[in-house]
């Protein structure tokens, strides 16, 4: 009996304990404190406007800022392009110039100027000479009007000449006019053509450019790339081969598309060499055997190579009925003088002079600018 009780009596004290772990655990989860919710989050805070930018509102039409043009770079002139040139003559005029009167040192501070400048020794004479006769006669007494006197005698010594670039537009379709270019190697032939065909096409005329220097390497490959440039048709031959067969050719492609201008291009070639310059006079022949007609043969001369230009001048004349010269590196030269050496001796109008390197930098030559730019000392000489 008391054995029972003793087991009731430990199942009492086992549900009792037991109730009160149940208990325990609905508290710790559901009852009791409610548990711990975290705090929302502020919201954020609107930025602090700078005082210093612009706050832009819904459909504000934003202004761009004006567009600055950077201040344009003036071309050089012609004065500036000879410098060179020009400096072989301002020492001699500055001694002349202070000089209180015109003395024998007068003359032969003149005389070497003219020479160092390559006019050559008879065109030297033919300047000085009047000069000293108006002087004896007191019609010059002073520096001053010496220096004027002779600028003004060497304008007129180039004046008179047609510098034009001869282009017979009455020609019928599909009968070009074609301009052949001669010249010793390394002048600038080439890229004197391409800068023509630039020209020639930027007032509307169609060209066409024919590589009759078959000799020199990359020659062709030069020409076409100026081809490109001036949107001018090109045609070449083979390396070696015959020139008057690619300049025939041109002329015929030339004729068959109707285009205006034909610019030829030849081998250079030293003029003293009798078989070069006698295969020359074939191109010449060539180059009217078919539709074309030439109605330029233009003198390449380096302005650089002074009195042996003229040399050159004198031989490419009787091999081609040279029309015209074109002075290349003029801007490079101290010898500027050589226009009146080609001009007085052999008759031959320069017609255009290379100032510079760019595709705008051959220009038509003007005997006042010219001679203008070689007087006009400045302030800065």
């Amino acid at each position: 009996m008391e054995i029972q009780w003793l087991f009731l009596i430990l199942a009492i004290v086992v549900t009792v304990v037991g109730l009160g772990v149940v208990v325990a655990n609905r508290r710790r989860v559901g009852g009791g404190q409610p548990p711990a919710v975290p705090p929302a989050r502020p919201a954020p805070s609107a930025p602090e406007r700078d005082t210093d930018v612009a706050v832009l509102e819904p459909d504000t039409v934003v202004e761009e800022p004006p567009v600055v043009e950077p201040e344009p770079v003036a071309p050089l002139s012609l004065r500036d392009r000879l410098a060179k040139a020009r400096s072989t003559f301002t020492g001699a005029f500055g001694s002349i110039l202070g000089r209180s009167a015109i003395t024998d040192e007068t003359w032969d501070d003149l005389e070497e100027a003219l020479l160092r400048a390559d006019v050559g020794l008879g065109v030297a004479d033919a300047l000085i000479e009047p000069l000293k006769e108006r002087v004896a006669a007191r019609e010059i007494t002073e520096p001053a009007q010496l220096l004027d006197a002779l600028q003004a005698d060497m304008i007129e010594r180039l004046a008179g000449s047609d510098r034009t670039l001869q282009f017979d537009d009455s020609f019928e379709p599909g009968s070009p006019n074609v301009w052949m270019f001669v010249g010793v190697n390394g002048v600038g032939k080439t890229t004197t053509i391409g800068k023509v065909a630039n020209q020639q096409t930027t007032v509307g005329r169609s060209v066409l450019l024919a590589a009759g220097d078959t000799f020199r390497a990359a020659a062709a490959e030069q020409l076409q790339t100026w081809a490109e440039r001036s949107d001018a048709e090109f045609v070449r031959g083979a390396e070696g081969g015959d020139p008057s067969s690619v300049i025939f050719d041109g002329v015929e492609r030339a004729s068959a598309k109707h285009i205006d201008l034909v610019l030829a291009d030849t081998a250079g070639r030293l003029h003293t060499k009798t078989n070069l310059m006698d295969e020359l006079r074939k191109v010449r022949r060539v180059a009217e055997k078919g539709a074309g007609t030439v109605t330029e043969t233009l003198l390449v001369i380096d302005a650089t190579t002074g009195q042996n230009g003229l040399a050159q001048a004198r031989e490419f004349r009787e091999a081609t009925d040279v029309t015209g010269v074109v002075l290349t590196k003029l801007d490079g030269s101290a010898k500027g003088g050589i226009v009146f050496a080609i001009e007085t001796e052999l008759g031959i109008p320069v017609k255009l002079v290379g100032v510079g390197e760019t595709i705008g930098d051959l220009i038509p030559f003007v005997p006042e600018e010219f001679v203008g730019a070689l007087f006009d000392s400045g302030t800065n000489d």
